[in-house]
Order: C-alpha cells, then structure tokens, then sequence
C-alpha cells in the first residue's frame, strides 16, 4: 500500500528543518512541506482550507474550533515567544508602567493575533492593566469573523493609516504588535519599550507563572483524521523527531553565528531544563488553561473547552524519543 501524500504548510524554522529537508520523516508518511510565512499560511487555511496540514495560530484554531471548521490540532507547538519586547509607549504621554495604560489608546495588529491575545492576557494578569478601561485601534481584518465581548472598546484604523503612524503623532498612547514596529527599530525618541528590560521582564514573568507563551500550534484536515487516525500520531512523531534533530545540532558551537552560543545555551537550560519546546499536553497545561481563558473572557469562543478536547485524541498518547 503506497504511503498517504500530505501537504504541510510551515514556518521555515530550525524545528522543523528535518522535516522541511527530508532528514527525519513521519512513519508512513509521504509529506510534501511548504514554507512560507504566518500570515499567508494562516489566511489560506483558515479561508480556503487549503492544506493537509497546517502550522497555525493557536489563537485562530481556538476560535476555528469553536465555529466547526474541519481541522483538528495535534499538541505540537513550532513557535513560542516572549512578548514583553513587543509592548511599546509613546514617550511623554505619562506611561512610566504597565498599568498607566489604563483609560489609555492602544493599537493592535487584531484581536485574534496570538502576540496580542498573549501581551493583553499577561498585561491583565501581572501587571494591574485593565483591559475594560482600554480603546483598542485594530488595524487588520480578523481571519475568522466573530463577535468580541461587549466590554471591549474595538475602533478601526482609517484606511491609509497604521498603528505605528499612529503612535508617533499622538492619536495612541501605547501598541501590542506581533513584529517589532519601525519606530522601535529605527529608535525615534517617540516611542519606547514599555518594558525597559525585556528578557528580565520575560524570565521573571517565566518564573512565576511558569507559562512560554505558545504562539502557534499544527492541524491536521478531519477528513484525513476520519480517514487515517493514525497520521496524527505518525505527524506527531515526525515533528518529535525533527526538533531533536535541532537540539543535537544546537549542542555543536560551529553551527552558529555567536561568539557565546555555549554560555547562551546554559543560561537557558537552566532557566527552561532540556526542552523549552515540550510537544505533548501536560507541560503545556497551564498555557493552554491561559489562551483559553483570555478567549472566552473577549467573546472570541462562546464555549469554555477542556484542554483535552483541543487536540485529537490518539496524538495525546506518549511518544517515543529519539534523543
């Protein structure tokens, strides 16, 4: 019998390069990768379905889910970040912490933006900001229509405008972007980091409450599930493998660009052990107890799900590991 032929649609990362180069391969899987970046992924999987499998939004897939469509995630989680170095000010508006945002403008890419759901949840949570007192300016479309919650103050940026222009001229005192805003980059004295020092914001932030925040997860078509449940622990293990692969290659200095790589890696393992990219349920708990909480309190799923119901059934079993 000739093995199923699938597509997967990904993000170009060292995670999944034995994936994207063929190196490591899912058992009994002919898998043809395409790379390409999120926001083209995400809108033609979550418009048109596109593909057999797809590196998605974990923010997106919640509220997918929550409106039938016909993919279900596996516990697989490519991309994480911190996102304390994502929040920006505009100077000399008053803004000395977090919870100066209060009352406040504040640009976002969407609503339905993982980074954003993430830096508004964390925001709320640790740092006394409330998101009722907030005029939130989206600048995008969302990918899935739905209805927020009616306490959020949602308004729209002009066509012709963005949340950046908006920034530096005064109309918004503060922004929760998914990429680094060109102000920040090109250093205008308009705008600074809300948090000063990121990564000692990230690693404390880290150490109480235990939580990398999970940017995107991988789905697999439900036809193909009702078809062949067993590709979702095939893929499962191919994506295990592949991030192993990464981590031997990462244990060797001469496959990096850094002068310090080897005290960089320590510093890490210390901080998250062995495997900041854990690929099963249980290490991934209390993120995945957090993104859905944030949802359902911003009307963004009418349905409060139990973290088991997220993901196929079969793919929540323990995988072997090749390390």
């Amino acid at each position: 019998m000739s093995k199923p032929r699938l597509t997967l649609a990904c993000g170009s990362y060292d995670l999944l390069r034995g994936l994207i180069d063929g190196t490591t391969q899912p058992p009994g899987v002919d898998l043809n990768v395409l790379t390409m970046a999120s926001p083209e992924r995400h809108g033609r999987m979550l418009r048109h379905v596109e593909f057999d499998v797809c590196e998605l939004s974990l923010v997106a897939y919640l509220v997918a889910r929550d409106q039938g469509r016909p993919f279900t995630a596996i516990p697989v989680f490519p991309h994480r970040r911190f996102r304390h170095g994502y929040m920006v000010k505009r100077t000399g508006c008053g803004i000395d912490k977090p919870a100066d945002l209060n009352g406040k403008r504040v640009g976002l890419d969407t609503l339905q933006n993982s980074a954003g759901l993430w830096m508004r949840g964390i925001l709320q949570d640790h740092y006394g900001v409330d998101l009722k007192s907030i005029e939130w300016w989206c600048q995008e479309e969302e990918d899935v229509p739905f209805e927020p919650a009616k306490w959020m103050k949602i308004r729209r940026v002009a066509k012709g405008k963005n949340i950046d222009e908006m920034l530096v001229v005064g109309e918004l005192e503060g922004a929760l972007y998914p990429e680094t805003l060109p102000s920040i980059r090109k250093a205008s004295p308009k705008a600074a980091l809300l948090f000063p020092d990121p990564k000692e914001a990230e690693i404390d932030y880290y150490k109480k409450s235990g939580i990398f925040p999970i940017m995107h997860t991988v789905v697999i078509k439900n036809e193909i599930l009702e078809r062949s449940p067993w590709v979702a622990v095939s893929l499962l293990q191919g994506f295990q493998a592949a991030k192993e692969q990464c981590y031997r290659q990462m244990k060797d200095p001469r496959n990096f660009a850094l002068v310090w790589v080897r005290e960089l890696m320590q510093e890490q393992e210390s901080i998250f052990g062995p495997d900041p990219w854990p690929y099963n349920l249980e290490d991934n708990r209390k993120d995945l107890e957090a993104v859905v909480r944030y949802e359902y309190d911003q009307g963004m799923i009418k349905k409060k799900p139990k973290i088991e119901e997220l993901f196929f059934p079969a793919s929540l079993q323990e995988i072997q590991h090749y390390v």
